[in-house]
């Protein structure tokens, strides 16, 4: 009897655990256990259906349950794992759809149950008309609500609040967002906020900083928000304040956390428990440049943890390098994209850090249409060894932060960075890149 491998959770790193696992050693049973309706789909295209960029949910999806099966998957939607008993390998499954219980087995185990928003403290959170933004239901019912409202306040300027703070403007919804720090991407420095904070306003925003949220007003239905600045008028409230890794289940049946509050692994997504993986927006990474477990809930680390377990589980060998903490967005015009520890960070992990901030060019200065790009360079005094970066730009030119997050993975310095045959053209640089011009300037 060949061996059975079951998943719980079917998003990015579960799909992608089984996707691999199968092709890797078609003997394998793959059995996958979702509790919602969708798998296999693109979460971070939700703000672009709800712009209506992309026409509808259905275009996320990468594979289908019935695709799967052709691969000789079996995917189980709205089927919920409650309970996992490590020691005989059984789990028991709750089926939503005919509201049976049921006991499955298993040889290897792969933990992909994601992770979920948080909710402020604050009264008023449970009326109609407040909503989150992290699976394919939350779009469904965001989709639904958009068609009648005409005001919006978003609660957290992180990714998902700029992103949807677009998205609703684009649907003609005034809207304000609400940041309890002192500016837009609070994690990162501040020239990169201010930049942000422009975008915003000139494209309709009210962006208020440095608010607090004291309660979400309304009678059974959001009326406003009610801040320490004053009072905002809203028939849509959305929370993107955050979220945590799902690991009660985990937590259960014996698998330990790390230090970030996420499952932790080594470098082949095991657990502490034998047979026992895990996968995806629940597990820990390691961070290249800290040194240490981190946690980054992103959906190309979760691809990536799952393609490694499954892997490892066909019996090939693989292994997940960790992360330096890249991440890309766009809000309205503009591309933003970070690698690394901001400043504010490097000097708290006792670093002697600096920074430089520098404004350039996507292309030659004569060429129509060029651009302002700007570069952060975050690095260690002395050694000159590269710590962070950014990279705001009004396209793909955003993507040079690449360079600085390979250069981050090798422990590289500004001399390598200067180093660097970087290509040039006139529509694409300067004949100088704005990233050489940064590492001479911090030289």
């Amino acid at each position: 009897m060949g061996k059975r491998m079951v998943v719980v959770g079917g998003v990015a790193g579960g799909a992608s655990a089984a996707a691999k696992a199968k092709r890797e050693n078609p003997e394998l049973e793959v059995v996958v256990y979702e509790k919602s309706g969708w798998v296999s789909y693109g979460a971070c295209g939700l703000p672009y259906v709800l712009s209506g960029e992309i026409p509808s949910l259905a275009k996320l999806v990468a594979r289908t349950p019935e695709e799967f099966r052709k691969q000789g998957v079996l995917v189980h939607t709205r089927h919920e794992v409650v309970d996992i008993n490590p020691h005989e390998r059984v789990l028991t499954v709750f089926d939503h759809r005919e509201g049976r219980t049921f006991q499955d087995r298993y040889d290897y185990l792969v933990l992909a149950t994601g992770a979920r928003p948080t909710l402020p403290p604050i009264p008023g959170t449970e009326q109609a008309g407040v909503y989150t933004l992290r699976s394919m239901e939350d779009g469904e019912r965001l989709l639904r609500a958009l068609e009648g409202a005409r005001r919006a306040a978003i609660l957290g300027a992180g990714y998902i609040g700029l992103e949807v703070a677009e998205a609703f403007r684009k649907r003609g919804l005034e809207v304000t967002l609400l940041e309890a720090k002192e500016r837009p991407l609070p994690h990162w420095d501040e020239e990169v906020g201010t930049l942000l904070k422009g975008e915003l306003e000139r494209h309709g925003v009210e962006v208020w900083t440095g608010v607090r949220v004291l309660a979400i007003g309304g009678a059974g239905r959001v009326e406003a928000v009610e801040t320490s600045e004053g009072v905002v008028p809203a028939d849509l409230v959305l929370v993107a304040t955050g979220v945590r890794p799902n690991t009660e289940l985990a937590q259960a049946m014996g698998v330990a956390l790390g230090p970030t509050g996420a499952i932790a692994t080594d470098q082949e997504m095991r657990t502490n428990l034998e047979g026992v993986f895990a996968a995806g927006d629940v597990a820990e990474s390691f961070h290249r440049v800290l040194g240490r477990p981190y946690w980054l809930p992103l959906g190309d680390v979760a691809n990536k943890h799952g393609r490694t377990a499954g892997s490892v589980i066909a019996g090939k060998e693989a292994l997940f390098h960790g992360v330096v903490g890249t991440a890309i967005f766009k809000a309205f015009g503009l591309a933003v994209a970070t690698t690394g520890l901001p400043l504010e960070a490097a000097l708290k992990e006792g670093y002697r850090a600096k920074k430089v901030f520098i404004q350039s060019r996507d292309g030659a200065h004569y060429y129509p249409g060029s651009a302002p790009l700007w570069v952060e360079l975050v690095y260690e005094e002395g050694t000159g060894r590269l710590l962070g970066g950014a990279v705001v730009a009004h396209g793909h030119g955003a993507l040079r932060v690449d360079v600085l997050a390979a250069l981050l993975h090798r422990g590289g310095t500004l001399e390598d960075l200067l180093a660097l045959d970087l290509a040039y053209a006139p529509p694409y640089s300067p004949v100088w890149d704005p990233l050489l011009i940064a590492a001479q300037q911090a030289r």
